[in-house]
């Protein structure tokens, strides 16, 4: 089950880049983002109303997904989309990696868990892989105050994806239901979204094209219905850290669809990259580890 999960995981995440991309146009970012977290949101409800698999949530229960849409499910959309203008999405991707490093950290802060010898050398593969893969890119942005902003901005995005990921290790904690609570989520981060909108003065926008609908509906049942539901369920089973390595993975996937659709380039160093994030993928599901119970203290 728990490789059932991870693979749903990077290949609905892995392919939600593509969709992305084709949702850049006239319409403002966190309108396209409102669009799609408000039609997730309903497909979920709907769904668990008509199964009646909605399960109720205590008053304070409902102010933690509050917290965990404006994490998760808003503000951290709003950095990436605002971001993709300094800095390219292989960028962009290498940043969202550290997820795996926010987890660790904060799994030890919030939730008292333990980092593991190979957790740690898994993510170390990880993240020195997806430098690798995405050296060239690096190089070709450079360093300057604008990508510097963008950087800012994709850390910050990603320390608030693991903080929701934290919020969503408690509800689990608690025995709630992923589902009904990612609805929640869902909806308090539209709204947010909305009132953003409003306050900011952002005009409204949509495009009838079968490109855009198409992406939303992706995004929306895909990417965040399903991809979120299956992540989330992972972070119960087997924890914050190890589920984040999902976000080493499907960059992988998101190469791969770019090399078919877009004309990727594969450099050395790609091809460096891609072999240390697959060594650091089989680390972390050996069953048998030297040290595997030997736990390493983070202040």
């Amino acid at each position: 089950m728990n490789a059932f999960l991870y693979l749903t995981t990077v290949l609905i995440w892995g392919t939600t880049w593509i969709a992305i991309a084709l949702q850049a146009g006239d319409v403002a970012p966190m309108v396209s983002v409102f669009y799609r977290f408000v039609l997730a949101a309903g497909v979920l409800m709907v769904g668990l109303l008509l199964t009646r698999k909605l399960k109720p949530l205590a008053g304070r229960d409902h102010l933690f997904c509050l917290l965990q849409g404006m994490c998760v499910f808003c503000f951290n959309f709003l950095c990436f989309y605002t971001a993709v203008a300094y800095i390219s999405s292989g960028l962009e991707s290498v940043i969202f990696s550290m997820a795996t490093l926010f987890n660790a950290i904060n799994g030890v802060i919030f939730l008292k868990q333990q980092v593991t010898r190979k957790l740690m050398l898994a993510n170390l593969l990880g993240l020195v892989g997806m430098i690798s893969l995405f050296w060239r890119d690096i190089q070709q942005d450079g360093f300057g105050g604008e990508v510097l902003l963008g950087v800012g901005l994709c850390l910050l995005g990603t320390y608030g994806f693991s903080l929701g990921n934290m919020i969503s290790a408690r509800h689990q904690r608690r025995g709630l239901d992923v589902f009904s609570t990612n609805a929640w989520a869902m909806s308090y981060g539209a709204v947010t979204m909305l009132m953003v909108i409003l306050l900011s003065g952002t005009e409204f926008g949509f495009e009838a094209t079968a490109s855009y609908v198409s992406a939303l509906l992706y995004l929306a049942i895909f990417g965040s219905v399903i991809g979120f539901g299956s992540y989330f369920l992972l972070i119960g089973r087997v924890g914050t850290g190890p589920a984040a390595y999902a976000t080493v993975m499907f960059p992988l996937v998101a190469l791969s669809v770019s090399t078919v659709f877009e004309g990727y380039q594969w450099s050395l160093s790609a091809v460096v990259g891609l072999l240390l994030i697959l060594l650091g993928n089989a680390v972390m599901f050996v069953k048998r580890w030297p040290g595997q119970r030997v736990a390493v203290a983070v202040n």
